[in-house]
């Protein structure tokens, strides 16, 4: 086992080790102890459960409130946190818990796979990040707990309090509203800004990365200092929040009271960009309010967050990148800095296998089922940039199709992973391998 441990690059045992977690929590969640009625869940939704939290999704074959019990609440909440915190922290914690030094390959991996700026500092930066995480879901869950123990009583308030917090700064989406008879997700406060506002800033603080918040910690009110990451990031998860809630009010809600229009605008332009909660009947909804909601899904959070999706960084680029060549510029710069080549051809690169995935898993979904294709690339989107948002037709998918939401969900949670371990293979440099270039037209 060692010589295979030695064996293995660092991507490899990250990726074994989600999947070592995902087939642990299947274990734990077939246990008797795990489901209300004492027989336990049968394996492949055991899976499924433990996947969905693992990858921080939030899609469900059986509501957590109503099937699972107290234990598996636990189990589901654990690999939550796990599933959030483990692709920016494993890596670390796998060689500082062995004792092994950390060699320079090793440290630039582990740069690549937390979006670090620099190979120092690599461990203080693993302790900011649980100190941080801690301190967000504690102070989520305080500020919510008054607001559940009146509706819950008290122990159950602050379990409920606890569950959502971590839940929503992991950004997935796993709720225990299941016991309010005729509501889903978080309907029931809908018209509640306590916890309306609490669910969406634990989004935002989880989504925008720990990177981030590193920054603007350390350079305090000084803006323009921020790396030019941070700017892109918190330009780019503004106006991904604003443009979308502008057009909900207007167009979606107009139906409502004043307060509660406002509240479940903001709420769904924050809930696809990763975290899969929601306070409004998506059937309710119209295509374009559902085509908008799709688009916010697949863009996700941003880099070294517990976010999904191909990262506000990368639409940021891919816009910047189309921009670029129709003012005909030859390169493409943020706040008067250039951005490589070589970003540019990765951002375009993950865009493109993600818009593969995502339509793959539609249409087979789809075919296999007999279903509206737009129901189904919902149900794909949601899965691959680990979002957890549902039109309802999850829990009623077949073995084949629910395998297809699996293998979407771990693609999307540890596949760029993949890819980071592909390209860390040594390149040739040989410049006589070259081949003659030649040109082909694209218009």
């Amino acid at each position: 086992m060692k010589k295979i441990a030695k064996s293995l690059s660092p991507s490899q045992i990250i990726i074994l080790g989600f999947a070592g977690v995902i087939i642990l929590g299947s274990l734990l969640l077939t246990f008797p102890i795990a489901t209300r009625d004492g027989r336990g869940a049968i394996f492949s939704e055991a899976l499924f459960t433990a996947t969905s939290a693992v990858c921080v999704t939030g899609l469900v074959v059986q509501d957590t409130a109503t099937y699972w019990s107290g234990f598996g609440q636990v189990v589901i909440l654990m690999l939550i946190q796990i599933g959030g915190m483990g692709v920016v922290t494993v890596a670390v914690a796998i060689f500082a818990v062995s004792g092994k030094k950390i060699s320079l390959r090793e440290r630039s991996v582990m740069q690549e796979a937390i979006s670090a700026d620099r190979l120092g500092g690599i461990v203080r930066l693993t302790g900011f990040i649980i100190k941080a995480a801690a301190c967000f879901e504690l102070l989520g869950a305080a500020v919510m707990a008054p607001v559940f123990c009146r509706e819950f009583g008290l122990a159950k308030g602050l379990w409920y309090a606890v569950f959502h917090s971590v839940s929503a700064f992991c950004n997935a989406g796993f709720d225990l509203m299941g016991d309010k008879a005729l509501y889903s997700s978080l309907t029931y406060f809908a018209d509640n800004p306590v916890i309306n506002l609490t669910i969406m800033s634990l989004i935002v603080t989880g989504g925008i990365g720990f990177l981030t918040w590193d920054d603007i910690r350390t350079k305090k009110h000084h803006v323009r200092r921020y790396r030019m990451q941070t700017k892109v990031i918190l330009a780019a998860t503004l106006c991904l929040i604003l443009f979308p809630a502008v057009y909900f009010f207007l167009f979606e809600f107009r139906n409502l009271p004043l307060g509660k229009r406002l509240l479940c605008s903001a709420f769904q332009a924050v809930t696809p960009r990763t975290a899969g909660f929601n306070t409004v009947d998506f059937g309710l909804m119209s295509e374009n309010a559902v085509g908008i909601m799709v688009i916010l899904m697949l863009v996700g959070g941003s880099p070294g967050s517990t976010a999904g999706g191909i990262k506000t960084t990368t639409f940021a680029i891919t816009l910047s990148a189309a921009f670029s060549v129709f003012r005909r510029r030859e390169h493409l710069h943020f706040f008067k800095r250039r951005i490589d080549d070589a970003t540019v051809k990765n951002a375009l690169a993950v865009l493109g296998m993600y818009l593969v995935l995502f339509l793959s898993g539609g249409f087979a979904i789809s075919q296999v089922e007999g279903l509206p294709l737009s129901n189904c690339l919902f149900e794909s989107a949601s899965a691959l940039a680990t979002v957890g948002l549902t039109l309802g037709i999850t829990p009623g998918l077949g073995p084949a199709s629910r395998g297809i939401l699996i293998l979407l969900m771990y693609i999307g949670r540890v596949g760029w992973l993949t890819l980071l371990f592909a390209a860390s293979s040594e390149k040739k440099q040989n410049g006589a391998e070259r081949l003659p270039q030649e040109k082909i037209n694209v218009v």
